[in-house]
């Protein structure tokens, strides 16, 4: 049986972006033997937690807005987007029951953010650097990063890609995690800027991972793109 991978629609006021965006999670989780399964960004908390019950693990997809820096004892920067309350919460509900039940987590971009705060991390609300971390989607490679070579991804982009210490991504954001939240560690960097680029679980016994760039978008022409996903229905078989 295909293992259940329970999906947030990306934003609850952008319809737009979450047509385009979720179905390239849907083409991943399945491409990679998984069964993707949408949660609503409107449910009661109650069935958010049923549906969540019923599936494998959580991926934590991309969204257009910011995680709101009260959470995280800051004051909002100009440049700080407004907060999804909506998809906040049931992220929340869904990180929730990973941790409960030790299910498997993968973040991509925002999801890393919002996994960062949930742990009791902080972001840096609007990057500096002459690296164009805002590429956007039509930009196949923004930058390279560099992976520890002692961690869970980089023995995920080396079975996928051959090279786990350096990896070429896309790039769509203008945040990423600062101070790193309890039970996570940083992975990847940018090398040219020292960006934070991916965390995971410091418990090698629950997989919890995030990165920063969008695999989804090219999980068709990219090896280590469909591993990371490969890595996570692996993870939530067991």
């Amino acid at each position: 049986m295909r293992p259940r991978i329970a999906i947030p629609v990306p934003h609850s006021g952008d319809p737009e972006y979450a047509g385009r965006a979720f179905p390239q999670y849907e083409q991943a989780v399945h491409l990679a033997g998984g069964t993707p399964i949408a949660i609503p960004l409107s449910e009661s908390a109650a069935e958010v937690r049923r549906l969540a019950g019923e599936c494998d693990a959580v991926l934590l997809p991309g969204s257009p807005a910011d995680v709101d820096p009260r959470k995280y004892g800051e004051r909002r920067d100009p440049k700080t987007a407004d907060a999804d309350l909506p998809r906040d919460r049931v992220d929340g509900i869904l990180l929730d029951e990973a941790y409960a039940n030790r299910k498997p987590v993968l973040g991509i971009c925002y999801g890393l953010q919002i996994l960062n705060v949930y742990r009791a991390g902080s972001l840096v609300q609007d990057i500096q650097s002459p690296i164009n971390h805002e590429a956007g989607r039509k930009v196949a490679v923004a930058h390279d990063v560099v992976v520890d070579e002692d961690s869970r991804l980089a023995q995920i982009v080396r079975d996928g890609h051959g090279n786990a210490s350096r990896l070429p991504v896309n790039s769509s954001h203008h945040q990423s995690a600062d101070a790193v939240g309890k039970g996570l560690r940083i992975v990847a960097r940018c090398p040219e800027d020292g960006i934070v680029e991916a965390l995971e679980s410091s418990d090698p016994e629950h997989f919890v991972l995030a990165v920063q760039w969008h695999p989804e978008r090219s999980v068709e022409a990219d090896r280590a793109s469909r591993a990371i996903f490969e890595a996570l229905i692996k993870a939530a078989s067991r």
